[in-house]
C-alpha cells in the first residue's frame, strides 16, 4: 500500500453521501493545492465565480457552488436523517443508479458505498486513497488524469487502469 496521508482518514469531508471519495475530485484537489490556475479553469468550465468553485469536500461548509446546486444526495439525506445512501431503506434508489451511470468517476459509487459498510468510514478512506493515488510516486491523482500529474506514470492510478477506457471516451466528448 502506498504511503498514506493520515490527515485524511478523519477528515470525513471527503466522504459524501452517495460515495464518492472528494479526494479523486480535481476541483477538491486544486483547492487544497491552491493551485489557482486549475480553479481558474474549473471556475470558466463551471461558469462560476473563483471562490464558488473551491470545495474541501461533500460533507464540508466550503463545497463547489456546481457540487451544491446540482447534488440531490445532500437534501436528500438530510430530508431523510441519514447519513449515506446506504443508509436509506430505498437504497440503490433510481437518482443513485441514474447518477452512477452519467460519468465515469461515478461507476463505482454503489460498490463503494457497500464497501464504506462493511469495512467503516477510516479504512474506506485509506483504501480510496491508495486506489486514486500513483503507483510510482503515491500523488493524488482525479478519476479523469489519465497520467499522474506528478510524475506521467501511466495510469495514473488504480481507479484509472480500471476504467481507462470509459474515461477517454468520455473527454473526447
Amino acid at each position: 500500500m502506498n504511503n498514506i496521508n493520515f490527515e485524511k482518514l478523519t477528515d470525513r469531508n471527503l466522504v459524501s453521501a452517495c460515495g464518492l471519495y472528494c479526494g479523486a475530485c480535481g476541483i477538491y484537489i486544486a483547492t487544497q493545492e491552491n493551485d489557482t490556475d486549475k480553479i481558474l479553469h474549473y471556475a470558466m468550465v463551471l461558469n462560476q465565480s473563483f471562490d464558488d468553485t473551491l470545495c474541501d469536500g461533500c460533507a464540508a461548509e466550503r463545497k463547489s457552488l456546481h457540487c451544491s446546486k446540482m447534488c440531490t444526495f445532500i437534501d436528500c439525506k438530510q430530508r431523510k436523517e441519514v447519513a449515506f445512501c446506504t443508509d436509506c431503506k430505498e437504497f440503490p434508489c433510481q437518482a443513485l443508479i441514474e447518477f452512477k451511470s452519467k460519468m465515469p468517476h461515478r461507476t463505482e459509487i454503489i460498490n463503494s458505498l457497500n464497501r464504506m459498510n462493511e469495512i467503516g468510514i477510516e479504512k474506506w478512506l485509506i483504501e480510496m486513497e491508495d486506489y486514486f493515488s500513483c503507483s510510482q510516486c503515491n500523488t493524488a491523482n482525479s478519476a479523469y488524469h489519465l497520467t499522474c500529474r506528478k510524475c506521467g506514470f501511466n495510469p495514473s492510478c488504480n481507479f484509472v487502469s480500471r476504467h481507462k477506457h470509459a474515461i477517454e471516451q468520455y473527454l473526447s466528448k
